[in-house]
């Protein structure tokens, strides 16, 4: 059966480094790909090219690409949905501007998911701010469930398992239960006080000192180290963890002993506000994401927890007035 995967933004640069991979059936292994790909208006000349060359790849399972800038139309039939487009912040915008430019954009995603996606759809934010645009796309979809929803947090979960395994001189697969708690923003948490490596507790192996005042600013503030040194922000790593995401949320099995990081609505686990889309530890299996409960919470972890849905709160209350 054909998997029919709905990608916004599709000629933008992490979309370019995201389509050929799913064309490639990186997703779902031997299952034939419909790509229907949505884009603005001005920018549906570069998708022809983008399409030439997906086509020019003879990926033997593509069996069809749809080019539209109407969002019915792309969402229409979605298994999957990458909600990758997203206004960026301009020259003397504040985050309240990007918020409320966003909102637009995923007010209108949101409402053409729930008319034409099926019911069964998973749907990704990657556009940054990631968290609140798929917090305002699932307010505009009240007959889709709140377990279709989610927001990328693997690429900071990526992004901490690398710095680990590089710190302890490890390889990745020795890493175990990294975990990043809140936004997709400067004020994310990456817990490792759950994590192993090789098989012993990851914060017996590094200083409290690193750990605290390098390891956690250098992943949260990884984006910007990499927008500084290339002039341009994450796509291609941005890419690969959508896909990592989506690929384990789809049919993938989480092992017993691991966790994978995901931002998802909240039910109130770990005394964070319900509704909010806020990234947890999770494991997948059967198509479906579990938040890892139960998982003793110190008094500093909880302190960055709360910080980060502070902020989530207050990038909700700055779009309330747009939400239905």
């Amino acid at each position: 059966m054909t998997i029919n995967i709905a990608v916004t933004g599709a000629a933008g640069q992490i979309g370019y480094a995201l389509l050929f991979r799913l064309a490639s059936g990186a997703l779902a292994a031997n299952q034939p790909v419909s790509l229907r790909l949505l884009e603005v208006t001005p920018a549906l000349p570069a998708l022809d090219g983008v399409e030439m060359e997906l086509r020019d790849c003879a990926f033997p399972l593509l069996r069809e690409i749809i080019k539209t800038d109407d969002a019915e139309t792309a969402f229409a039939d979605a298994d999957v949905v990458f909600l990758v487009g997203a206004r960026p912040r301009g020259p003397g915008m504040e985050r309240k501007d990007l918020l409320e430019a966003n909102a637009a954009i995923f007010s209108a995603q949101g409402k053409a998911l729930n008319a034409a996606a099926k019911k069964t759809v998973k749907i990704i934010a990657v556009g940054n701010p990631a968290n609140t645009n798929c917090l305002i796309a699932r307010a505009n979809a009240p007959d889709l469930p709140d377990s279709a929803f989610s927001a990328m947090t693997r690429l900071d979960h990526n992004r901490a398992i690398a710095a680990l395994a590089d710190k302890t001189n490890n390889p990745l697969s020795a890493i175990r239960q990294v975990m990043i708690w809140g936004n997709h923003s400067a004020t994310q948490y990456p817990d490792l006080h759950h994590a192993s490596v090789a098989g012993a507790a990851a914060l017996s192996l590094v200083d409290e000192a690193w750990y605290q005042n390098t390891y956690i600013p250098e992943v949260q503030q990884r984006g910007a180290a990499i927008i500084k040194a290339r002039g341009a922000s994450s796509a291609a790593s941005a890419a690969s963890a959508a896909l990592d995401h989506m690929r384990d949320w789809h049919n993938g099995e989480t092992a017993a002993d691991d966790v994978l990081s995901m931002a998802i609505v909240s039910s109130g686990q770990y005394d964070i506000s319900p509704g909010l889309v806020y990234s947890y530890p999770v494991r997948t299996s059967g198509g479906a994401a579990t938040v890892v409960e139960n998982l003793p919470i110190n008094d500093f972890s909880r302190a960055r927890m709360q910080a980060s849905e502070q902020e989530l709160i207050e990038e909700r209350d700055a779009v309330r007035h747009l939400l239905p």
